[in-house]
């Protein structure tokens, strides 16, 4: 059964800046902590990452999983769902940035997890807690960095 989590973050940057570092999936490796390697598959129309496999660490050792993403509801949200992965089969998750009350925005941070093999509650919420806190602060700190 998958996991489900939602945090949100208040970052001192335009929505539109949230949504661009976001979208710059190709530069994880150069700020989110955990991303080791990041390689695209395909594009869309626009030439956005809309296939993309990742090596990451996670539970102590590397994992690698492909993500699907959609930019329909773009700059609003940036969904994706997983398509392949070692450790995980569903990875499913999105941002949502709106403006924040004041100022700046308001990033809700989803994630639906599920993994091959069963581990402990206590193990896969502090897992889980650890990638969306790692994931949002992250975020954070490249948004509001200068660019």
């Amino acid at each position: 059964m998958a996991e489900q989590a939602t945090e949100r973050m208040v970052v001192a940057a335009s929505p539109g800046r949230c949504f661009a570092v976001a979208a710059d999936i190709e530069r994880y490796p150069d700020w989110a902590v955990d991303i080791k390697d990041v390689t695209v598959h395909e594009r869309d129309a626009e030439g956005r990452p809309s296939l993309v496999t990742f090596r990451a660490a996670a539970f102590g050792r590397s994992t690698s999983y492909t993500l699907a993403y959609d930019y329909e509801l773009a700059p609003k949200v940036l969904a994706w769902r997983q398509t392949q992965g070692d450790i995980t089969t569903k990875l499913d998750g999105s941002y949502v940035f709106s403006e924040g009350d004041a100022g700046g925005t308001d990033v809700d941070y989803h994630l639906e997890v599920e993994l091959r093999v069963p581990i402990p509650g206590f193990i896969k919420m502090r897992a889980q807690s650890r990638i969306m806190s790692t994931a949002l602060r992250d975020l954070r700190a490249r948004a509001e960095s200068p660019e």
